[in-house]
């Protein structure tokens, strides 16, 4: 386990694991889903607009649950919250350097489904960032998927990269990136940059910690192969059996770990232009 203890500060959480959402109204998130994951099946174009427009037209009423498990901060917000805060003073550093205010995110714990600027947060979607309220939405029994399903390593650090990758796509959100893709429109291609440039930004942070000696020997490859584990032909591969790269969204397992390599071994912004 890395050592984490090494790193100062913490970010802001936000603990929901003990409220459950019922969704009502619009297309809904199973059929959301279910037109997704046709469509990642069968390779048939959607709009991915009009599924955007779907999601947050779709209003969940909210249904708060007792339980003891989440009571206080327990190991895993804790750890959330320090690698977020890890994040933040990445970051900050950065920006300031250039004569930029960084704006820190915020990182909601949820279990199946949650409220969000965008609509509604599903554990079926997996971490994602949602720019209308500059928020991460994570339900953590995604990694134990990512394990059993698609054969990751697993692990703290396995872990900690995907929250710096979504933290990656905040940093697109501040510097414009995510406005000037979306004038150019929705397309396969951009999205894959904007994934794979996520990637590289998650390997930033990652190099600005590793001389703290968080890492311990070799357990940067959980993060290395965590990046593996969620290519699009490999999640294809498990998924459908074959492989069709016209519908990719996120780049293949091999540009998801060269773009995060790239970023852990030069450290510098600049060599993450995927654009």
């Amino acid at each position: 386990m890395a050592l984490w203890d090494k790193l100062p500060g913490s970010g802001n959480v936000e603990d929901r694991r003990g409220q459950a959402a019922v969704v009502g109204g619009g297309l809904g998130v199973v059929g959301i889903v279910a037109t997704l994951l046709y469509s990642f099946l069968s390779g048939t174009p959607i709009d991915i607009g009009q599924i955007l427009t779907e999601l947050q037209s779709t209003q969940p009423s909210q249904q708060t649950i007792s339980s003891q498990d989440f009571e206080g901060a327990d190991d895993y917000e804790k750890f959330a919250s320090t690698v977020l805060g890890s994040t933040n003073d990445t970051w900050r550093n950065i920006f300031t350097k250039s004569g930029k205010t960084y704006n820190e995110p915020r990182l909601v714990l949820f279990r199946t489904a949650t409220t969000s600027g965008c609509g509604v947060a599903t554990s079926d979607v997996g971490p994602h960032y949602c720019s209308a309220d500059a928020t991460i939405y994570l339900d953590e029994t995604f990694f134990t998927e990512l394990q059993q399903r698609f054969k990751a390593q697993g692990g703290d650090v396995a872990e900690a990269y995907v929250i710096a990758h979504e933290v990656g796509h905040h940093v697109q959100n501040e510097l414009g990136i995510m406005d000037q893709v979306q004038q150019q429109g929705n397309s396969n291609s951009l999205s894959i940059k904007l994934e794979l440039q996520a990637d590289c930004f998650a390997g930033i942070w990652a190099n600005s910690v590793s001389h703290l000696g968080v890492f311990q020997p070799g357990e940067i490859n959980e993060a290395i192969d965590a990046a593996s584990a969620v290519g699009d032909d490999r999640i294809q591969q498990s998924v459908q059996g074959q492989i069709t790269p016209e519908t990719w969204t996120h780049g293949s397992s091999a540009q998801r770990v060269q773009w995060f390599t790239t970023g852990y071994e030069s450290g510098n912004p600049e060599s993450c232009n995927t654009f």
